[in-house]
């Protein structure tokens, strides 16, 4: 197969990853389906449960329903073609299909941060300014935040994705289980600056996302230490925040330092393991956390479960 033509343009790229992985092929698919289907599963049930509970529609559930859509977007990038690899011989994307790819994950992941955010400024209100919270959070605001993380994600990565594509490359070997933006641009035979600097402007402006969430939720604990009920208030809502933030952020942290600057000395598995672990990690634990954490949304799951046990019998 060629994968490159004549003019030094990629068509195909060799997604070398998959080198140590293919002699236990059969675990590693059984394992990937099971933790796809568990992704789907956890997700579409809280979604479905915000969706169809009209108790349940207020800004807070609102935003939290847009933050499973989003790690539903980015798994959904990168799962089927994993595991379509796994039953191949040959791990290969075309150009487009690796662009894409890219763009799909990586919108995903940041676009985390940028929820995360709004959560936090939603938490802020209700807790901080209450007697103001409902004409503050007016239905056009919230559609406008619900909107916010979508088009801001996507204005930062199709530049980044724009000036990646402009690259004229030397190779075709990408030495990750999918197609990242880094791994592209260090195939480069032609400059990467604006590259270099477009990827540190998008890791500031999320980086600023996350110091508004520190700040915000600082602001809350000294608010909230100052009244037992504001204390339980910051207890049910605002730890799940926090602990998605912390399960979030250093997931997408760990690949996106580990890809630039860790070390290629260590095993491959090693190495897909820290590529990976994003798209494993918080598309499970954020709904299981507040699933379980919030009331409501607990309440409600297992209302539902037990009229399906009831119809059952």
């Amino acid at each position: 197969m060629t994968f490159i033509d004549n003019a030094s343009t990629v068509i195909w790229f060799t997604l070398s990853g998959f080198d140590e992985m293919m002699e236990h092929r059969a675990t590693f698919f059984s394992l990937s389906l099971l933790c796809y289907c568990a992704i789907i599963l956890v997700n579409v049930a809280l979604i479905l449960t915000i969706v169809l509970d009209e108790n349940l529609h207020e800004p807070m559930y609102i935003f939290l329903c847009n933050l499973c859509i989003s790690g539903f977007f980015g798994t959904t990038g990168f799962y089927p073609k994993f595991l379509l690899d796994l039953l191949c011989h040959l791990q290969v994307i075309s150009y487009a299909g690796c662009i894409i790819q890219s763009f799909v994950i990586y919108s995903s992941a940041c676009g985390d941060f940028v929820i995360l955010a709004v959560m936090a400024y939603d938490r802020y209100v209700a807790i901080c300014r209450p007697l103001v919270y409902h004409s503050v959070m007016t239905r056009q605001r919230v559609t406008w935040l619900v909107s916010y993380p979508w088009l801001s994600t996507f204005c930062v990565n199709s530049v980044i994705t724009l000036l990646t594509s402009k690259l004229r490359l030397c190779g075709s070997h990408i030495d990750k289980l999918y197609c990242a933006n880094w791994s592209i641009v260090k195939l480069s035979c032609t400059s990467t600056t604006p590259n270099t600097i477009s990827g540190y402007i998008g890791i500031l402006f999320y980086t600023g996302h996350i110091t508004f969430i520190v700040c915000s939720y600082v602001y809350l604990i000294r608010s909230c230490l100052k009244s037992i009920e504001d204390r339980g208030k910051f207890m049910q809502t605002c730890m799940p925040h926090l602990l998605s933030l912390i399960n979030v952020a250093g997931a997408l942290l760990f690949e996106v330092f580990y890809s630039r600057y860790g070390s290629t000395d260590v095993s491959q598995n090693f190495q897909n393991f820290m590529a990976v672990q994003f798209l494993v990690i918080p598309p499970i634990l954020n709904p299981l956390i507040y699933g379980l954490k919030l009331k409501q949304i607990r309440n409600r799951v297992f209302c539902t479960s037990k009229r399906k046990n009831k119809s059952l019998k």
